[in-house]
């Protein structure tokens, strides 16, 4: 875990204490799953700070209106694409605030050898000649992909090579054990044990994620909820985002 300084800590644990619970909560947030390696440590000193806990359900953006839709929660950290449709964004109240951004990469398993992907044509040639191709298509990053194999006019080419993870978890565990020649996604979920990151996509082929957070409008925890979203904002939650791989906005 990203040790965070006392001195930023301090002057919001003092304000969480006067605004959300006295007693003992349960904050509960649904999150995309490309960006829990940052947002775990986050609500770890989260919960240090406020003296309540978090619990997080990820889930690819189709899961994730589907938790929205037809179960109770309290704030949201995920993909933009979500507002996209009218009946989950309608689970949500006021704006929401983007956080954070991060774009695609390629990842090979850990000592296996890095492909050239340097411009689109050595992006095209590697993934023409990779035998197998991880991404997870349900997500909204996995869209993204999939939308780059059609920039790239190999959307034929990769279809019968191009393995489909159930989410990233699941990507980064074929990749590592050779089962997936290439892991394309987003490159903070790529940086991780067992994996070699080879680069970012050239910037010319590069579709950004952004990560938004907002508070549900049935929040049984409405004040810890924007206490939360506050903390997301505030310079230690920043310096995980950054850590992690991922932009801070």
């Amino acid at each position: 875990m990203i040790a965070m300084k006392l001195p930023l800590l301090l002057p919001f644990a003092l304000a969480l204490a006067a605004i959300v619970p006295a007693h003992a909560a349960d904050l509960h947030v649904i999150a995309g799953g490309g960006i829990a390696g940052a947002l775990n440590p986050i609500a770890a000193e989260f919960e240090k700070a406020s003296g309540h806990k978090v619990t997080i359900r990820y889930g690819t953006t189709p899961e994730l209106i589907a938790m929205a839709k037809s179960s109770a929660f309290d704030a949201v950290v995920l993909p933009r694409e979500f507002l996209n449709d009218a009946d989950a964004a309608g689970k949500l109240v006021g704006a929401t605030i983007d956080i954070a951004r991060v774009g695609l990469g390629v990842a090979v398993r850990a000592g296996a050898p890095k492909p050239d992907i340097a411009t689109p044509e050595a992006l095209k040639q590697a993934l023409l000649r990779a035998k197998s191709i991880a991404t997870v298509p349900a997500s909204a990053a996995g869209a993204r992909v999939l939308k780059l194999f059609e920039r790239l006019g190999v959307q034929a080419e990769v279809k019968d090579k191009l393995q489909a993870a159930a989410g990233p978890a699941k990507l980064i565990e074929v990749v590592a054990a050779g089962q997936a020649e290439l892991g394309l996604f987003l490159i903070n979920v790529l940086t991780a044990p067992g994996l070699d990151v080879v680069g970012p996509v050239p910037g010319a082929l590069d579709q950004q994620i952004t990560y938004t957070t907002g508070a549900a409008r049935d929040a049984a925890q409405a004040e810890l909820a924007r206490a939360f979203i506050t903390f997301l904002q505030t310079p230690p939650a920043k310096a995980v985002l950054k850590a992690r791989g991922l932009t801070p906005l």
